[in-house]
């Protein structure tokens, strides 16, 4: 196949995810591959050292031919330089880059904003290519949630914008099935629908268990430490975090509430710790990948919690992944599609979010049970991951996805 590689960021900005990785994967199996993107600025939302604006710029990353089209670069809180970042790329992609590529047998979109799909609904009319909508947020749920856009009329023609290209892309991906739930009820068919799990960094990942010596420059040896990693914000929710420590600081001395990694919400819950006297909770700033893998051994559970609202329900957060391949038994204080692979991965225990008491009494659950069970948790939670969600398993339903859709403009 001739596949389009249609995204709003790649390499060298930071992307794991269906990135230049995912493209050289897709060449090694045999097919050709383009990309049509911006000129790199995420997440400071200016131009990478190397590269400044112009009308067109063709580059190969490791043997992958990119092409790269005018946009305004902004990933700040400002709602109308967000939307003007992500629609000037549609608009210089639909306009001319379309016009720079080869005709693709295929047009893998991968949305990110919804106003990507735009040049590819265009490259479908005038030349026939079919696409792939590889639907990663669901707009226009995580724009109203963001508080980017609050107008109720815009929200609507956002909407409407939306069902059209659901309507015209040749299939579907989604990353959960709550979201592809979520798009039936929307009147999407469901046969229409692929759900392929999202993958970690693979290459971030070491052993958990090696033999050799750790560091521990943050002291966590000898606790018995529930990890939680990544953002820190209100979508995180984690005061119910920090009001479970509250709950189990006599009850369970030995259990320590470790949060690494940054975000808008870390002054507050350090102002909360401090306020409660919590020595059972220590703070760390984000690490980098190395440092983590020694992290996750230190940890006895691993937590995962996000504000209780549909958006939230309906996705799977992208530490999951990582939180599963690390091994460790997960407390989930979350509902919907993630506690649903927690639950069939039978690698944790799953409580209720925003919600201390349930939160304390699981982690109780974890410290009641023998070194041997948590392993087997850990264990289970890893097996699944490389059989249900690793990068090959993804890149090969990936692939399948393509395929149909290919063959669909010649049915």
């Amino acid at each position: 196949m001739r596949i389009l590689m249609l995204t709003q960021l790649f390499q060298p900005e930071p992307n794991h995810l269906k990135g230049l990785a995912f493209a050289r994967e897709l060449q090694r199996r045999g097919h050709s591959v383009e990309v049509l993107t911006g000129f790199p600025n995420y997440p400071g939302g200016k131009f990478y050292p190397g590269y400044r604006l112009r009308l067109c710029l063709r580059e190969n990353l490791e043997g992958v031919p990119v092409i790269r089209v005018p946009m305004y670069p902004s990933h700040d809180q400002s709602g109308f330089r967000r939307i003007l970042c992500y629609s000037s790329l549609a608009l210089s992609a639909g306009l001319h880059g379309i016009f720079r590529i080869q005709r693709p047998d295929v047009v893998h979109v991968y949305q990110g904003p919804a106003t990507l799909a735009w040049p590819a609904m265009i490259l479908r009319r005038l030349r026939g290519c079919p696409f792939v909508l590889d639907v990663q947020d669901l707009w226009p749920d995580s724009v109203a949630s963001s508080g980017m856009l609050r107008a109720p009329g815009a929200m609507r023609i956002l909407r409407m914008w939306c069902d059209r290209t659901y309507r015209a892309a040749a299939r579907i991906i989604v990353l959960s099935e709550g979201c592809r739930s979520v798009l039936i009820e929307r009147g999407v068919p469901a046969e229409k629908i692929d759900v392929v799990y999202n993958w970690c960094d693979e290459q971030a990942l070491t052993p958990p268990d090696t033999g050799t010596a750790l560091s521990d420059p943050f002291l966590l040896s000898g606790r018995f430490n529930v990890v939680y990693a990544g953002n820190i914000g209100a979508l995180q929710a984690l005061d119910a975090f920090l009001n479970a420590a509250a709950l189990l600081a006599e009850r369970l001395p030995q259990v320590q509430f470790v949060l690494v990694g940054d975000g808008v919400d870390v002054g507050h819950l350090q102002k909360l710790a401090a306020e409660k006297s919590l020595a059972n909770v220590r703070f760390i700033p984000r690490q980098p990948a190395r440092a983590m893998n020694d992290i996750f051994r230190f940890a006895e559970a691993l937590f995962l919690h996000l504000k209780d609202d549909p958006l939230s329900r309906a996705g799977i957060p992208q530490k999951t992944q990582a939180y599963l391949a690390a091994g460790r038994p997960i407390v989930a204080a979350i509902r919907g599609a993630a506690a649903a692979i927690i639950r069939r991965a039978e690698s944790g225990i799953v409580c209720e979010p925003e919600n201390p008491g349930s939160i304390a009494q699981a982690i109780e659950q974890l410290v009641a049970l023998p070194q041997s069970a948590r392993q087997a948790l850990g264990d289970r939670g890893r097996d699944f991951y490389w059989h249900e969600m690793c990068f090959n398993v993804g890149v090969g339903k990936t692939e399948r996805v393509l395929q149909q859709a290919a063959n669909s403009s010649h049915a």
